[in-house]
């Protein structure tokens, strides 16, 4: 078994696809699986987890959005809030190109609202794997940092549904 192989089959072990993740969410306890998965497998990120309980958050999702409303946080351009090598992120985004299916045996990109913009907090490199493969959009987790935002802003996204 490849490496890619043992990670595809690892996520949905885990139960860490986003069909797992919207399971979780229709029990109240999508914050619960963002924790699970954000401390769990080689991708574990504690001090991340460890951020997200220092404060109250309010959740969202996973639902969809288009890929071109996503604010990446890791790249290789200069504007990135994590820069990083131009020749060793391009060959972690296609390798990881290499084991993406479809976008529901993917982790939810777990992003932050900040005052309208969608940030990538975890799942820059997926988010660069889908754009290199053309998927047009992803699914997602969105955390709110105060119950106005949060408020406000699903509201507008139930709107966007109608």
């Amino acid at each position: 078994m490849s490496d890619t192989t043992s990670i595809q089959a690892l996520i949905k072990q885990l139960e860490f696809d986003t069909l797992s993740a919207k399971k979780w969410a229709q029990k109240g306890k999508i914050e619960l699986w963002v924790h699970r998965y954000l401390l769990t497998g080689c991708w574990a990120n504690p001090a991340f987890s460890d951020g997200l309980k220092k404060a109250p958050r309010w959740w969202h999702g996973p639902f969809q959005v288009e890929l071109s409303a996503l604010s990446p946080a890791v790249g290789y351009d200069p504007t990135m809030e994590y820069v990083v090598e131009k020749e060793a992120w391009t060959a972690r985004v296609r390798a990881m190109a290499e084991t993406l299916s479809t976008p529901l045996s993917v982790p939810p990109l777990i992003l932050e609202y900040r005052s309208g913009d969608l940030s990538i907090r975890d799942g820059n490199t997926r988010y660069g794997a889908m754009m290199l493969l053309g998927w047009p959009a992803c699914w997602v987790i969105l955390w709110y940092n105060t119950e106005h935002d949060y408020r406000q802003h699903t509201e507008s996204l139930l709107q966007m549904k109608d």
